[in-house]
């Protein structure tokens, strides 16, 4: 359990892949197949996870477009950029958090450090970065063509790379900038400062050319399980975007990701938990199967050629009505997407000896799948959430808009009768609502940069001017 001396309040976020989480959300009735590039779709969507009292908006990204070997794609991509579009969606709301996926695999610090800082100026203090590394082939060809290094050296890169950036976003003390139209000065003395950080992958001199942000530094986000992704989120996020199946696995998660984050002289509660969570949902739990259903056979066997990706084997090694082959447990076996959420599913089928399809219905991309009418998730929600096993979830509804307008209408309600979930934001960025405290400038060694200046070394500052 979280020993938190303050009673503990449910977070949650809205993950949105282009038309939904489902495979053939494109394709239902009651949606538009390209809504995912029209602004109305994305305000429509901002606006009801305001209205939700939602912590945030995640953005996910793909860095390449897959083709299949008939020249064509069979869903929407996820084709606009995270930063681009929710600096459009920042100036829809005023409230919900703007999350943005950028691979560290990619970048350099020092544009990430700019982008983000940006967007949370632009915002008034609501930005996120969630921190990835990639290892698809596929993008690195449209970068540079540069064989991907191995899992270790992605995450050493991305220690390094987080390292560098916060170091950026501290390079400005939070009264560096004076702008004293009168006596003409514009920044304090000594109160910005290079970094001058020289590391094995990077060399950055800063410091970077704005001031530090309204949260002091960003929240950072960190998205995977894998041994690498969970040193990284331990040592620097501040909430984690895993994939959990079962309870239990979820208990066992948290329970290592504390223990870690202590050990790197944290508080054990110092990360906010908010794995992935799929839902269809109905009026009743028959109306949320039948839409199950109805969507299922409209992506065919499309569903089962995605699983296979994800576990990367060849989707004829995988049958509907079989269990997963048996090579597929064996731990040398390396995914070449995410290794965390692999043996999730991976564990979920042995312990429970589950088919494809059985797996399926309880999954959904890696995520658990919750198929019911809005007491039923709601209850799901509660269950995880008062065993202490995550601090809230992503939102992953199968169809949008319709699935989070259905969410916020009928399961919020829900969850704030059993006094779990806020009625109204209590402060104005995302620091507040994940209840963050504002952190205060530091070297990335620790030490705290110098004191203020004080006014009559401003004074003199300008008289010398």
């Amino acid at each position: 359990m979280v020993n938190r001396m303050e009673r503990r309040e449910l977070h949650l976020g809205l993950n949105v892949l282009s038309d939904g989480m489902h495979p053939a959300a494109w394709r239902a009735p009651y949606t538009d197949p390209v809504g995912f590039m029209k602004p109305s779709q994305w305000q429509q969507l901002v606006q009801v996870a305001e209205r939700g009292t939602l912590d945030a908006i995640f953005l996910a990204d793909n860095l390449h477009l897959a083709i299949d070997d008939n020249g064509k794609i069979d869903q929407p991509p996820l084709a606009l950029d995270p930063i681009v579009l929710l600096s459009t969606l920042a100036s829809q709301t005023s409230h919900v958090g703007l999350v943005a996926t950028v691979s560290t695999s990619f970048e350099e610090p020092y544009n990430v450090a700019r982008r983000i800082a940006s967007l949370d100026h632009l915002s008034g203090g609501r930005a996120a970065w969630n921190i990835v590394t990639t290892a698809e082939h596929r993008a690195s060809a449209n970068y540079g063509a540069r064989p991907q290094p191995p899992r270790e050296e992605r995450y050493a890169r991305a220690d390094e790379f987080v390292e560098v950036v916060r170091a950026l976003w501290d390079s400005w003390d939070d009264d560096a900038m004076v702008a004293d139209q009168g006596s003409g000065v514009f920044t304090a003395p000594r109160r910005i400062r290079a970094i001058d950080h020289h590391g094995a992958y990077f060399k950055v001199a800063g410091p970077l050319n704005l001031p530090r942000s309204p949260q002091g530094q960003p929240v950072l986000f960190q998205a995977g399980g894998s041994e690498g992704g969970l040193e990284l989120a331990a040592r620097h996020a501040d909430a984690v975007f895993t994939s959990q199946a079962t309870l239990p696995d979820a208990l066992a998660y948290a329970r290592d990701l504390r223990e870690r984050t202590s050990r790197h002289g944290r508080p054990a509660d110092a990360v906010r938990i908010m794995p992935g969570l799929s839902f269809i949902l109905g009026g009743t739990e028959t109306e949320a199967r039948r839409r199950a259903f109805e969507l299922n056979e409209l992506a065919g066997d499309r569903r089962l050629a995605i699983f296979a990706w994800q576990l990367g084997v060849d989707v004829h090694e995988l049958a509907w009505d079989r269990e997963l082959p048996p090579w597929l447990f064996d731990k040398s076996q390396l995914s070449r997407n995410s290794q965390g959420a692999r043996d999730i599913v991976l564990n979920l089928a042995r312990r429970e000896r589950l088919t494809v399809r059985q797996l399926l219905d309880r999954i959904q991309s890696w995520h658990r799948l919750v198929i019911g009418d809005p007491e039923q998730l709601a209850a799901t929600i509660a269950e995880w959430f008062e065993a202490g096993a995550v601090d809230g979830f992503n939102l992953m509804p199968d169809v949008e808009p319709s699935g989070i307008e259905a969410f916020v209408d009928h399961v919020i309600p829900i969850l704030r009768r059993r006094g779990i979930f806020r009625r109204e934001y209590k402060g104005a960025t995302l620091r507040d609502h994940l209840g963050l405290a504002r952190p205060s400038a530091v070297f990335p060694s620790g030490i705290s940069l110098p004191s203020p200046p004080t006014r009559l070394e401003v004074e003199a500052y300008s008289l010398a001017r």
